[in-house]
């Protein structure tokens, strides 16, 4: 099984905090979107024929497109690749795009999972980071997603805001799961060079939350969520009913994915490759059959990194039978030699073979990760 992610990178205003390849320049799209089904009859091969149980469009802002645009994209992936009748086809949304025509166009061109980036619903933080909608915008997405017949509708949250209250953050919360929303990701707001918050954060005109208030914040995240039924299946990502993502969960359990679309990264197990981040040149390069992505095959090394920092993060952990199976004996009492000061701590659980977090692990889960792997 495997699963394709196609890199819309369009958006119609620039987030302050975002750090993902994206260009105002939508006039751009018309050759984008013949550069993209041209990728992907290019690349038709590298699943090599394995059935496609996901289709995942993130950006930018998937919601530029018309739902025209969308059907075309997923009939000509249909024609090339080999799509389970059931897959899971998830979309990324502005809330303020999805009037209820165009909410009821994109199911139609099958779309059944919806991935909206709320980020907060307090207005004052939404004006922050130059979201396009408001608090009213959101609540009213959801709602209408839920009218017309989604029944598998995630949103996005992000704690750790300058200025964000304890307050706020469970109210944001609260509204979230009164919801008819089955999924959550709440992230922790990351300063990534490049972005006006990270340009602020050094000039001092923005003060960053302490690391006492992120962390009271994390744990509040995890005892609401836990308090309206959802599961914490990964470190930033909760689900009602096992509805976990399952694009996301094939990339932590190192299932193969093709990446279309500039900035798209693709893995199929033994290598990975990540198309250029910038449209003009990707289009360019595609219309004079030239290369527009990288390569880096990964060692034996890099492959129980990867396997290390993808799983522990899951509630279904790192087995150690697969290690040794995997990577052999020394590298198994490697890590179990790692793990030693962690399991006393109890930081780290391992039960039935299987290394996983448990919820004073989660708090210091990047220095575990990091011990864990070979440098």
């Amino acid at each position: 099984m495997a699963g394709i992610y196609i890199h819309i990178p369009f958006c119609r205003q620039k987030c302050y905090y975002c750090d993902f390849y994206k260009t105002v320049n939508t006039t751009l799209k018309p050759k984008f979107l013949v550069g993209l089904k041209a990728e992907a009859k290019l690349r038709k091969n590298y699943l090599q024929n394995e059935v496609v149980e996901t289709i995942y469009f993130g950006g930018g802002t998937p919601s530029v497109l018309e739902a025209s645009e969308l059907a075309d994209i997923l009939t000509h992936l249909n024609q090339h690749f080999d799509i389970r009748e059931a897959a899971e086809i998830t979309f990324e949304a502005n809330p303020d795009d999805l009037t209820t025509e165009y909410l009821l166009a994109i199911k139609k061109a099958g779309i059944n999972r919806l991935s909206l980036g709320i980020q907060a619903l307090q207005n004052r933080h939404l004006q922050k980071m130059n979201r396009r909608h408001d608090a009213g915008q959101a609540i009213e997405a959801i709602q209408n997603a839920a009218r017309v017949g989604f029944d598998n509708i995630s949103v996005d949250l992000i704690y750790g805001l300058p200025g964000l209250t304890e307050e706020e953050w469970k109210d944001s919360l609260d509204q979230v799961f009164q919801l008819p929303v089955q999924h959550l990701s709440a992230y922790h707001l990351t300063y990534h060079e490049g972005t006006a918050f990270y340009t602020w954060l050094k000039k001092g005109t923005l003060k960053e939350l302490s690391e006492t208030e992120s962390v009271k914040q994390f744990e509040i995240l995890i005892d609401r969520a836990a308090s309206a039924g959802f599961e914490q299946y990964e470190i930033s990502n909760f689900a009602r009913n096992e509805l976990y993502s399952q694009h996301n969960t094939s990339y932590w359990q190192g299932k193969k994915y093709l990446g279309l679309g500039p900035s798209a990264h693709s893995f199929d197990q033994l290598s990975r490759r990540w198309n250029t981040s910038h449209v003009e040149s990707y289009i360019k390069a595609i219309e004079n059959n030239l290369a527009y992505s990288e390569e880096e095959i990964l060692t034996e090394k890099d492959r129980y990194n990867e396997y290390i920092l993808t799983r522990i993060r899951t509630k279904w952990g790192v087995s150690l039978k697969a290690v040794n199976e995997l990577f052999g004996a020394d590298v198994k009492n490697y890590l179990l030699k790692q793990l030693g000061k962690y399991i006393q701590a109890d930081l780290v659980t391992v039960k039935n073979e299987t290394i996983t977090l448990p919820r004073k692990g989660l708090f210091v889960s990047d220095e575990i990760m990091t011990d864990l792997m070979i440098i």
